[in-house]
């Protein structure tokens, strides 16, 4: 067979140069005009809206473990419902339990039923919750009138429960709990 002879070409650099295409410059854009409306609107003075007329209320703040609940009392309003966090209490906390632990520090100074009372509730499991609404209740009871104090401390309403979770320690795999032991 005979051996087919393979030619290379060779460019000068100005060869190669003259090949490269120039970067195109970018075509301008052309502007578009839109019609535009020539009317004017006579600004008449806004009537601001009324606020709603703010009641007094008595602000209390209540914690468990990790819960808060920010608590106002209304006095002098004439609605009798507890409402927690836009929901009534009752929706909030379904099991009877929770709903009584709301309720004691009302039921032991006889307001159950007279107050409106608001609650802002974040934080915790719905146990800690319920209990921190009852401490926010009996601190606003307190700032309400400060004769129930006696009864209120005496339930232990007032005291805030200070446990919480212990945290987790190096070398340990929960707060306390060590590793199993190995003889071997």
């Amino acid at each position: 067979m005979p051996e087919k002879k393979t030619t290379t070409k060779t460019r000068s650099k100005a060869q190669a140069k003259s090949r490269v295409k120039s970067p195109t410059r970018p075509k301008p854009k052309k502007e578009v005009k839109l019609p535009v409306k020539a009317e004017v609107k006579t600004a008449a003075p806004e009537a601001r809206p009324k606020k709603k007329a703010v009641l007094p209320y008595i602000y209390a703040v209540g914690r468990r473990k990790t819960s808060a609940a920010r608590v106002r009392l209304y006095a002098k309003d004439s609605r009798s419902e507890i409402i927690i966090n836009d929901k009534d209490y009752k929706k909030y906390f379904p099991y009877f339990e929770h709903q009584q632990i709301v309720e004691q520090p009302l039921k032991k100074v006889n307001m159950f039923g007279q107050n409106y009372i608001s609650v802002r509730l974040t934080g915790g499991g719905i146990k800690s919750q319920a209990e921190a609404v009852r401490h926010g209740i009996a601190r606003a009871l307190l700032n309400f009138n400060e004769d129930w104090k006696k009864t209120l401390r005496g339930e232990g309403y007032l005291t805030r429960d200070s446990r919480k979770k212990e945290r987790k320690k190096p070398g340990l795999k929960r707060a306390r709990r060590a590793p199993q032991w190995a003889k071997r």
